[in-house]
């Protein structure tokens, strides 16, 4: 007995959810199963977005290297981690201090990093100092140090464990670096400078160890949001709205939550490059190669406006 037409779309939809549920779920099932056992190593492992990969990873089997700049934070995260596992199932994680602003250490930590299981499967560069600031008001000195946490830092450690992933040829770098690695937004020219030189440095590196078998992801996101959402206000007309509405845009975070999801899926398909961004940021990126006059003189218009602003109050 045919159906009615009228029942075809329904079915269709409901088909389609199921299909899309089985999926989903076959695919968190893999995310735990390719995990198992991989020593991973995560930078600035007490953040949102670290802590979140923590749990992530913990739970899908791997044998964390938790690094960050807090001991306490650490141990909290330790407990958090292994109250509720289970031991049959998962590892307790292995705490390393590491602080990139502190370069003349990282020999020291890189070899304790690689000690703590005599090799390296994952390593995931989760650091990032941001600064908000025109650019003449920014001194050397809080250059360098951005530099050397953005940049010579996640690099430095990549170098670091890169002979044993060579030696074993296998191995995955992530880098966690921002869409300001590929698009300079005003007031931000340190933090983009050093998020440019870190996306340069990582895209090399891919090419460079294919060969061995080592997957290189970068990783380019909108601002981290952690906190609740605010209340929607009415906004008072503004005299320039594109160059407001593409700086509003720019600035919407993704979840911790989020983020971890997209590295854990990163890792597991062993994708090269991704990009976590709401449409406008994507569309800023495309103007930047097309037409990138426009661009400028909508980000210029916008600095006009802000320091207008500014003046007004």
């Amino acid at each position: 007995m045919a159906l009615p037409s009228v029942m075809v779309l329904p079915l269709l939809i409901v088909v389609a959810a199921g299909v899309y549920y089985i999926y989903n779920e076959v695919i968190q099932f893999m995310s735990k199963s390719l995990v198992r056992n991989k020593v991973v190593v995560i930078t600035d492992a007490v953040s949102g977005a670290g802590t979140e990969c923590a749990h992530l990873f913990h739970k899908g089997g791997a044998r964390l290297v938790l690094c960050g700049t807090s001991w306490d934070k650490l141990e909290s995260l330790y407990d958090s981690l292994t109250n509720d596992a289970d031991p049959r199932e998962t590892f307790a994680p292995k705490l390393v201090i590491l602080d990139f602003s502190d370069m003349h250490s990282m020999e020291d930590v890189v070899a304790e990093v690689v000690e703590c299981y005599g090799c390296v499967d994952v390593l995931i560069c989760n650091s990032s100092m941001k600064l908000k600031a025109p650019v003449q008001s920014v001194s050397l000195e809080l250059d360098r140090n951005i530099m050397d946490i953005n940049y010579f830092g996640p690099s430095t450690l990549a170098k670091g464990v890169l002979p044993t992933m060579i030696s074993r040829r296998s191995g995955h770098i992530v880098l966690v670096n921002s869409i300001q690695g590929r698009l300079a937004v005003p007031f931000r020219s340190s933090y983009a400078a050093s998020k440019h030189a870190a996306q340069a440095f990582f895209d090399c590196l891919r090419a460079e160890v294919e060969e061995y078998g080592i997957v290189v992801s970068t990783i380019s996101h909108t601002f981290i949001n952690a906190s609740d959402p605010t209340p929607v206000e009415e906004a008072a007309p503004k005299p320039n709205t594109l160059s407001a509405f593409i700086a509003k845009q720019m600035t919407h975070g993704v979840r911790p939550s989020v983020l971890a999801n997209e590295i854990m899926q990163t890792v597991n398909r062993k994708r090269k490059e991704v990009l976590l961004a709401h449409p406008i940021p994507r569309v800023a990126l495309c103007l930047r190669s097309l037409l990138p006059s426009f661009l400028f003189a909508v980000l210029g218009a916008g600095v006009k406006d802000s320091v207008l602003g500014e003046q007004l109050q």
